[in-house]
């Protein structure tokens, strides 16, 4: 997997890419970084031997994300990566960082990652908040990749997952809400994540 964050810490990221496209690599891909912290995705716990760590410098113009395409697919030329394992460290562990405005859509434009097409904005009407309607938005993130509780009503650490959710997928309304339209996004991330 590659795994976007935002911090330089010793032991954290492979390459650092600044704002103006100027990639370094701070340490070979081989190595198992140490500083990457805790993580969750699609039931794997043990991300650091499993991962390439990308750190970019905010904010996200076009020549960095033209940096991070080339780069992307020299790591693709390299490494079989899903497109749904291109994330950021919050996807991974919603308590860290979020990956502010970063411009996953155009990413996945260039092959890398997904992005759900087509989707109607659906507003943020219509929250989901008791246990059993929840229960579909909770299977959608699971199946996506996020570690949540298969039962149980909108909590803080449901909340949590959504807004790491809505970072990377729905940067438009980032409130940690089941809304309609976060629903109809992770219905169709999810369907590429099948």
């Amino acid at each position: 997997m590659v795994i976007f964050h935002t911090t330089e810490a010793p032991g954290a990221a492979h390459y650092a890419i600044d704002g103006h496209g100027e990639r370094r690599e701070i340490t070979p891909e081989s190595t198992i970084l140490t500083g990457l912290g805790p993580g969750f995705w699609r039931g794997r716990t043990a991300l650091a031997p499993h991962c390439i760590a990308i750190s970019l410098a905010a904010p996200h113009p076009v020549l960095q994300l033209a940096a991070v395409v080339d780069l992307c697919l020299e790591l693709l030329s390299r490494h079989p990566i899903p497109p749904r394992n291109f994330l950021a460290r919050n996807d991974v562990n919603p308590n860290a960082e979020p990956l502010e405005d970063f411009d996953w859509e155009g990413l996945a434009r260039n092959g890398i990652g997904i992005w759900p097409e087509g989707v109607p904005d659906l507003g943020t009407g219509g929250v989901v908040r008791d246990a059993g309607s929840l229960r579909d938005v909770r299977a959608a993130l699971a199946a996506i990749g996020y570690r949540v509780a298969p039962e149980g009503a909108l909590d803080p650490a449901l909340s949590l997952v959504l807004r790491a959710f809505q970072h990377h997928w729905r940067p438009e309304a980032v409130n940690g809400q089941a809304d309609a339209g976060t629903l109809a996004r992770l219905l169709a991330v999810a369907r590429l994540c099948g």
